[in-house]
């Protein structure tokens, strides 16, 4: 009984932590998970590849739910591997969450799927991503559920939601090249100061509007200068990012800055905003957005 799923990283339109509406969009890098399920077990062993002595609570209690949900109960072990930095605001956690989850139903045997009313279905994509933003929450590493960055990460796009009530509004295609820059330091989202975020809900829910009505990357720019002041984080790097860039946003609570590009745009130049970045200290990532989300592998 073992199975094997990948989810996508993404970037962040619209911190959640303001009003609770969120928006984000799939990136192409991933993280995979391996499970292996044994019916005489009922613990779960987690591991994470590139990060051994990394919590595994999550991945576990991912498992542990699907298999409680889905199975009968059945413990065993989970494997990850990841592109995704953890603690860099390119949501890894809801990443390996997906991941873990459809590799559990793959174990288990079901098929994962989008509609509801096709009998083949077993397992549809969005209670998918729901039991892992449960199992999020129930592992106390995220404040808001992050159903906004789990839906990205489940769908590819871009994606609206509103996560106390885990109900996506809205997902659209969206065709990006992408820049990450991620400095050396780390951020927790558990630890960001939520009072410091609401502060900034008028222009959240600016954002919001803006984000509903297509305007994306106009969204996601005004996201991070807001929540750059917010949560104590340089907005240099944005500000050198803005004549370069379709638009630019602190990706989550930090750290990671990421600036996308219409490919169609001739007056996009991120090799400008690359020049610009790379004399900062820290990693940069050129990739694409992808709009297929998670899978089953």
């Amino acid at each position: 009984m073992e199975g094997r799923a990948a989810a996508l990283g993404a970037g962040t339109v619209l911190n959640a932590l303001a009003t609770g509406t969120g928006a984000a969009f799939g990136i192409d890098v991933e993280t995979r998970a391996t499970v292996t399920l044994d019916t005489a077990e009922r613990g779960v062993d987690g591991a994470i590849a590139e990060a051994p002595d990394a919590d595994t609570e999550l991945i576990e209690r991912c498992v542990a739910l699907a298999t409680d949900r889905w199975g009968d109960g059945e413990g065993g072990a989970v494997r990850t591997d990841s592109d995704v930095p953890l603690a860099a605001g390119l949501k890894s956690s809801s990443a390996a969450a997906n991941a873990t989850v459809l590799a559990t139903c793959d174990a288990l045997g079901l098929t994962v799927g989008d509609r509801s009313d096709d009998p083949e279905v077993d397992v549809t994509r969005l209670a998918a991503c729901r039991l892992g933003v449960r199992a999020a929450r129930e592992a106390g590493v995220t404040v808001t559920g992050a159903f906004d960055d789990a839906t990205a990460s489940m769908f590819g796009g871009v994606t609206v939601t509103d996560n106390p009530s885990d109900e996506l509004r809205s997902r659209e295609p969206v065709d990006w090249d992408v820049l990450v820059w991620t400095p050396p330091e780390r951020a927790y989202s558990a630890d960001a100061d939520v009072a410091r975020c609401e502060a900034v809900a008028p222009m959240a829910d600016l954002v919001a509007d803006l984000a509903l009505d297509g305007r994306y990357a106009e969204a996601m720019t005004v996201n991070g200068l807001a929540f750059s002041a917010a949560l104590g984080f340089d907005a240099d790097p944005a500000v050198e990012a803005m004549p370069h860039a379709t638009g630019v946003s602190l990706s989550g609570t930090g750290p990671s800055v990421v600036a996308v590009a219409d490919p169609d745009d001739a007056e996009t130049d991120l090799d400008a905003v690359a020049d610009a970045w790379s004399e900062r200290p820290g990693a940069l990532r050129r990739t694409t957005t992808r709009n297929d989300g998670a899978s089953v592998r």
